[in-house]
């Protein structure tokens, strides 16, 4: 495996990432918080991980093995992990910025 297979692995995975967050908001909207956020976020990042190995396979004439099918759930795995945590953490590091700035020159002038 070469530098390119792993820098499109990368770029793959973090596209996977963003349409579950978008896909899993229009299924909580539509469903109305009905069904727990990360039974969802782990089903759409198996189906589409799955999915989208399948037609790499397809398109580019591989073989499709046993450990390619546990590598692309190991994938989906990790896709489900970014989804659930990295927009949590995302949000949380936008609003400590946001909040940072304005509270940080609050705090700077009481502590003078």
């Amino acid at each position: 495996m070469n530098i390119t297979s792993v820098s499109a692995l990368i770029a793959v995975i973090g596209t996977l990432v963003v349409i579950v967050n978008l896909l899993t908001e229009v299924i909580k909207k539509a469903t109305w918080s009905k069904l727990p956020t990360n039974i969802v976020v782990v089903l759409l990042s198996e189906g589409l991980t799955l999915a989208s190995g399948a037609a790499y396979a397809q398109i580019n004439g591989v073989a499709v093995t046993w450990y390619a099918v546990v590598a692309a759930v190991v994938v989906g795995l990790l896709v489900a992990y970014g989804a659930m945590f990295g927009f949590d953490k995302l949000k949380e590091a936008l609003a400590q910025i946001t909040v940072g700035n304005i509270s940080g020159s609050d705090s700077n002038a009481e502590s003078k």
